[in-house]
């Protein structure tokens, strides 16, 4: 095998935002789109922490941090004439991969509202404090986030960076919990923000549907493309 293997979970946000990076760079791995409640040997043999995303390079390296993956396929193998992003574009995503408010985004995003994310989507599980209660803790990023908003289209620039593609997944999955709420609220800027995103060709590739792997199974490639009318479409198979 002389390819990459990517192991991810659709509707995992962290495995979102490392098909997105890759859905951005000229890295192709094949894709083996896994159960969680039935996680794979060979998964496990590679990253016994046993979450995705989990790729394993050519020459099998294995990067089993979502950001990680990210960064590996933006700067390894970057894709500057990608249908997703203009030259310029690109040339922005490049250069706030690694600035400092890229990082601080990113780490307020992973460490402080992703756990108050979890008890508000789960609140039923943590009983010590109520749903309205975690939601109001979660609402204090994205104030943060309404309040960068407020200077330009994305969170570090008017065009696409990383901290965009590594953030909004989670705010997707914050704001379907309780979409009627959030459909109302007052962060008008995040909503646009947000809608922007989830409704790019970039984000409808990436949510392509793999068929579940089974060792016994082939493995699909992973580049997709989107057609004239909006129809994700194979750019090759194995």
């Amino acid at each position: 095998m002389n390819s990459a293997i990517l192991y991810t979970f659709r509707r995992c946000p962290y495995a979102m935002r490392a098909r997105l990076g890759l859905h951005l760079s000229q890295l192709n791995p094949l894709v083996r789109e896994i159960e969680l409640k039935n996680k794979p040997a060979e998964m496990l043999a590679i990253s016994a922490k046993g979450t995705v995303p989990v790729l394993v390079t050519a020459d099998n390296q294995v990067i089993s941090e979502s950001l990680d993956i990210m960064r590996f396929a933006l700067t390894q193998y970057p894709a500057p004439d990608t249908k997703y992003l203009t030259a310029n574009e690109y040339l922005s995503l490049q250069y706030w991969l690694d600035k400092p408010l890229t990082e601080s985004l990113i780490n307020a995003n992973d460490n402080d509202f992703k756990p108050w994310l979890d008890k508000y989507k789960y609140a039923d599980r943590f009983p010590e404090n109520s749903q309205l209660w975690y939601r109001q803790q979660a609402e204090q990023f994205i104030q943060l986030l309404e309040d960068q908003l407020q200077q330009q289209n994305y969170l570090c620039s008017n065009t696409p960076t990383l901290a965009d593609l590594a953030i909004f997944p989670f705010i997707r999955q914050f704001a379907n919990v309780e979409p009627v709420w959030f459909n109302a609220i007052p962060y008008p800027k995040v909503s646009a923000w947000l809608t922007t995103l989830v409704n790019s060709p970039l984000f409808n590739v990436t949510m392509y549907k793999y068929p579940l792997w089974l060792p016994q199974q082939n493995m699909i490639q992973f580049k997709y493309s989107i057609s004239d009318d909006g129809q994700v479409v194979p750019l090759c198979k194995n």
